[in-house]
């Protein structure tokens, strides 16, 4: 007993801690590319290169004094960045790395994923509401509107990808790419499935919910210190989540593009999430911000209808051909 328990501590402590050490170099490598595109220099102070910048930007906020606003409730406020902080590492205990390198490989883990995700904006809503401010309450609501609306899309594109191979498995999802990448043949479901992430994540262009010109910063506005730091660390970590599901249904996952283990699955895998992530940070360059009304339009008017017609055309498809996973 004592024994599993502590396999089981010592597979979630070499989970989170490669994590975290992964969220804070991102902060980093998105601001260098930011700064490639904007033409400035980014951080380069501290450290070679500015590296060890995530470190002083930790520091800075783990001594940083707490503000406990004197009207929140504060045990929910205090609650609210725990519950997205956790929300997004447990995300990540179904995700294969390789073949078997998954912490748990349950045969529903395309439906923990999407139960997850779902959860997360409890943490956003709680955390606007127990401020007791009109703009971090504001800020919840957008974005609980906006997940919940892009969740269904969402929803719809993993069932897709789930049909067509058979399994709600994450790892046989991956093993059933092995002939052709999902991309190629479910290519329009691929890219609405990505802007839902950006969407999911609240990053730009859609990142109304913290909209800095009419929110001040959204749900998180009373929050400082380490408060701060936990949804700063959560929105990153479901960044590389998403990253991560995304080349999962329609990359490979962990399998090379060349069909021999040049570089190992860790390896494949970890370049096709850099991929991603790095799409996230262009989007932020490059997009400017939509409306709010645009918003809610593009996932109730266009995504969810086209992704329902996806749904019916592949169902159809697979029906006419006789090609059902069996």
């Amino acid at each position: 007993m004592w024994l599993t328990f502590l396999t089981i501590l010592l597979n979630i402590i070499d989970l989170v801690l490669p994590l975290l050490i992964a969220v804070a170099y991102f902060t980093l490598a998105e601001r260098k590319i930011m700064a490639g595109i904007q033409r400035r220099k980014g951080p380069n102070v501290i450290g070679y290169l500015g590296l060890l910048q995530p470190l002083a930007d930790g520091l800075k906020l783990f001594v940083k004094e707490t503000v406990l606003p004197t009207n929140a409730n504060i045990v929910l406020f205090v609650l609210a960045p725990l519950i997205t902080f956790v929300l997004s590492l447990i995300s990540w205990a179904v995700i294969p790395f390789g073949y078997g390198n998954v912490i748990s490989d349950p045969q529903l883990g395309a439906l923990y994923f999407l139960a997850i995700s779902s959860l997360g904006v409890y943490g956003v809503l709680i955390s606007g509401w127990s401020s007791n401010s009109k703009y971090a309450f504001l800020g919840a609501l957008r974005s609980a509107a906006q997940m919940v609306s892009y969740e269904i899309s969402m929803g719809i594109g993993l069932i897709n990808v789930c049909l067509c191979v058979g399994t709600l498995n994450l790892t046989e999802i991956v093993i059933a790419q092995r002939d052709i990448w999902l991309v190629f043949p479910l290519l329009p479901v691929g890219v609405m499935f990505f802007i839902g992430c950006l969407a999911e994540t609240n990053r730009h262009p859609f990142d109304l919910p913290e909209a800095e010109a009419e929110l001040v910063s959204g749900y998180n506005v009373e929050y400082s210190a380490m408060g701060f730091a936990l949804f700063f660390l959560g929105e990153y970590a479901n960044m590389l989540v998403m990253g991560g599901v995304t080349s999962i249904c329609f990359l490979g996952g962990w399998l090379s593009p060349f069909g021999i283990g040049v570089f190992s699955d860790g390896i494949w895998f970890g370049l096709k999430i850099c991929f991603f992530v790095i799409l996230f940070v262009v989007m932020r360059a490059i997009l400017p911000r939509y409306r709010y009304d645009q918003l809610m339009r593009l996932g109730w008017k266009c995504f969810l209808p086209l992704a329902l017609a996806l749904f019916i055309l592949s169902v159809g498809i697979l029906l006419g051909f006789n090609w059902l996973p069996n």
